[in-house]
């Protein structure tokens, strides 16, 4: 999918962060959608996660995402 990953340097257990480099043109189903990061850096953009762990990057000005967050957070408070 849209992104590349960074490995730390010097340690032992080197974390893997995921940062968007492209984004995802194509409306996501919201309901396998379990998790999003935001990110402004190198491009501003939300990170969802699906169920499957699958991270995919779109653009946070999409008015579907702005609905997609607002549907994550509203099943986090819920639990």
């Amino acid at each position: 999918f849209f992104y590349f990953s960074l490995l730390g340097s010097t340690s032992v257990q080197a974390m893997r962060k995921f940062k968007c480099v492209n984004l995802s043109t194509s409306r996501l189903n919201i309901q396998n959608l379990v998790k999003y990061e935001r990110q402004q850096i190198p491009i501003n953009a939300i990170m969802f996660i699906t169920a499957r762990g699958i991270r995919i990057c779109v653009s946070p000005d999409q008015k579907w995402v702005q609905t997609a967050i607002k549907t994550i957070d509203e099943k986090r408070a819920a639990k």
